[in-house]
Parts: structure tokens; C-alpha cells; sequence
């Protein structure tokens, strides 16, 4: 609201219209715990109501010595893995009473660090990141100075928690994603299946990384190997694009191979190459990924995967930023292989729960 002259509505314009200093309006609108008779904060709320005065975040930060403010940073907003962990993240948040902001990095660590500036400029009480780290000397470099500025911001009270690799001083929430790649290797091979490729993701991302190595030592304590790895995006695209080049490259439909994509978006776009390939799946080829989802409650076949449990590590990260220790705590999160349709190479009984394992 403006008014007559044109400039906006102040906090001065208040107190004088309630009849009030400008700190007695101020302790009433910006939510300090010194509270005025209830008189003089009816009289304040009054003006400020004909008025139209809209409160400065900053100043209420101030007053309260808290924004109630959450910050969470991802890594790609379109991905459902990230949507249903900031799913959890939102769910907490609001149970402590507490707003979430969101902001995604599109995987660039420079705009990470940028985005985590503004959170700490902004006061915000807690800052969540999730997503994995990456193994450049570049982004090793950005690391390095995005911890500095989170030791800073933690040294002034705010509280840092993250979903993937844990960072120094941090709370962490940490998938097992290589144990349970490598569980998923050894349960595909109790089905019978002997021949695999690996669209590995990118070699640099460290959860790409982790999950790569683990199943192909879930190979190797069957005494398999890999019949092909091949690099791609994290991403739909970087899925389709990865399955494309097995096509043409690995003889995939004639040797009834098996795909491991490392994450289920990736294996997503993987079922739409093979599909438009002309290739049926299980019968030519089979596919598993990893993450178990929201979305592959929709997808027909099913798709064999990992099941993280997302929305309760959002849940949990939050937790752990609000009413963690003042030491950091790390909370190792296992996986559950849950086999589907997708790998149903030789025709399990569908009437049969689908075999799982527990990490």
C-alpha cells in the first residue's frame, strides 16, 4: 500500500496513526516475544490494517531472532526423486511451524554456492541440500568454498543438514547406494538372469559413481561381469540416449541382455528407447533402476528397482536440521530391492508376491 504522496506505507506511518513509538509498533507487527498491553497492540494491528501495512521480512527476522524460514536447495526440481524428498522437507517444515523455500541447482555447482549465499543472507534458520556431489577438480574447488560459507553460517547459529554425501559439520541423511546396487545385482541373479550392461550415469557424480560400482561387484561375487557400461546424463534424455547406443552397439535383443540403469528416471527413458526400438520388455530385454519413484506407479511393465524411502528422508533431514545434536550426526539409509515385472525374463508367477531384499 502507498500513500497519498506515493511512497509506500512505513512502519513510522503506523505508529504514528496508533498513537505509538515506532519500536512499540515494531515489537507488535515484527513478532517479538515483548508484547505491549493488549490495548496498544490492538490499537497498532488497527492501523496498520486501514492502513495496509505489509511487514519487512528483515525486521520481523530481527525482532523474532528467527525468519521461520527453511531453505532447501535440489539439484533438478523435474526429477521425482527430488520432488518427493522436498515433499518430506515441506511436511517437516511445517510441523516445526516453519515455511520451506526451494530453489534447484540444475546440477551446477557454482549455482549451488550462489543459491546457499542467499539463503545465509537471507537468515533463513536452516538450510537443507540434497543431491550428490560431484568429483571435478572444478566442483571439488566450489565444495570446498560452499563448506567455508556453511561453517560461517552454523558459527552464527544456522543449521545445515543434507540427503547424499555427508559434508564437513553437517547432519546427513546417506543412502547406501552401493550396498544396495550390489544387493540388486545378486537378487537379479537369483532370477535366472546372467547378462547385464550398466548405464552408468555420469562417471564424476559420486552417486552415479557408487551405484556403478556396487552392482558390478554384486556381479563379480557371482562371478559375472559386465557385458558394457555406458556413460549418459542423469536424466530421462541421458537414459534414452545411453539405451540407444546398447542397441546399436551390444546386440541387446539376439542375447536377451539385462539393462541396471543407476537411477529410475534413466531406466524411464531407457524403456522408451527399447520400446521404440521395436524391443519388448521382458521378452527381449529386461530393465532395473534405482529409487523406487512416485511416478512408476504408472508404468507398465513394472520396473524392478531400489526402493529409497524419499519422502521419509526429506522428513528426517529436517529433523535432524531443527533438533539435531550440536555434533554432526550421520543416519545411513538402506535400500530394498523390489523385483517387477520388468526383469521377469522367465515368466515368474505374477500371483507371488514379488521377491525382495532388505539391506
Amino acid at each position: 500500500m502507498q500513500t497519498r504522496s506515493g511512497r509506500a506505507v512505513t512502519l513510522t506511518d503506523v505508529a504514528m496513526r496508533a498513537g505509538v513509538s515506532q519500536p512499540t509498533a515494531s515489537r507488535v507487527l515484527n513478532g517479538s516475544a515483548r508484547k505491549p498491553a493488549p490495548p496498544v497492540v490492538e490499537a497498532v494491528r488497527k492501523a496498520a490494517e486501514e492502513l495496509g501495512y505489509v511487514p519487512n521480512a528483515a525486521a520481523q527476522a530481527l525482532a523474532r531472532s528467527a525468519t521461520r524460514l527453511v531453505g532447501l536447495v535440489v539439484q533438478d526440481i523435474a526429477d521425482p526423486y527430488f520432488s518427493a524428498i522436498a515433499a518430506g522437507v515441506q511436511q517437516a517444515s511445517m510441523a516445526h511451524e516453519r515455511q520451506m523455500m526451494l530453489a534447484a541447482t540444475l546440477r551446477d555447482p557454482a549455482q549451488e554456492l550462489a543459491i546457499v549465499g542467499a539463503f545465509i543472507t537471507y537468515r533463513t534458520d536452516a538450510i537443507v541440500l540434497v543431491g550428490s556431489r560431484w568429483s571435478t577438480p572444478e566442483a571439488t574447488a566450489l565444495s570446498e568454498r560452499l563448506e567455508t560459507d556453511l561453517a560461517r553460517y552454523t558459527a552464527n547459529g544456522g543449521k545445515v543438514a543434507v540427503v547424499g554425501q555427508p559434508m564437513s559439520g553437517a547432519h546427513a541423511v546417506v543412502p547406501n547406494n552401493r550396498a544396495a546396487a550390489t544387493a540388486l545385482a545378486r537378487a537379479l541373479f537369483t532370477t535366472g538372469l546372467r547378462d547385464f550392461v550398466v548405464l552408468s550415469g555420469p562417471r564424476k557424480l559420486k552417486t552415479a559413481a557408487d551405484r556403478t560400482a556396487g552392482f558390478i561387484s554384486g556381479l563379480a561375487k557371482e562371478g559375472l561381469q559386465a557385458r558394457g557400461v555406458i556413460d549418459g546424463d542423469f536424466t530421462r534424455d541421458g537414459g534414452y540416449a545411453a539405451a540407444e547406443q546398447a542397441i546399436a552397439e551390444l546386440s541387446l535383443a539376439t542375447e536377451g541382455a539385462c539393462l541396471f540403469a543407476v537411477n529410475d528416471v534413466m531406466a524411464i527413458g531407457a524403456m522408451a528407447a527399447l520400446h521404440d526400438a521395436g524391443l519388448t520388455i521382458p521378452t527381449d530385454v529386461q530393465i532395473a533402476g534405482f529409487d523406487d519413484i512416485p511416478t512408476l506407479r504408472d508404468h507398465r511393465p513394472g520396473l524392478s528397482t531400489v526402493r529409497l524411502p524419499l519422502h521419509e528422508m526429506g522428513e528426517r533431514v529436517v529433523e535432524l536440521a531443527l533438533n539435531g545434536s550440536e555434533e554432526p550426526v550421520i543416519v545411513r539409509v538402506p535400500g530394498e530391492v523390489i523385483l517387477r515385472e520388468s526383469t521377469n525374463r522367465f515368466r515368474l508367477d505374477l500371483n507371488q508376491s514379488p521377491p525382495t531384499t532388505v539391506l
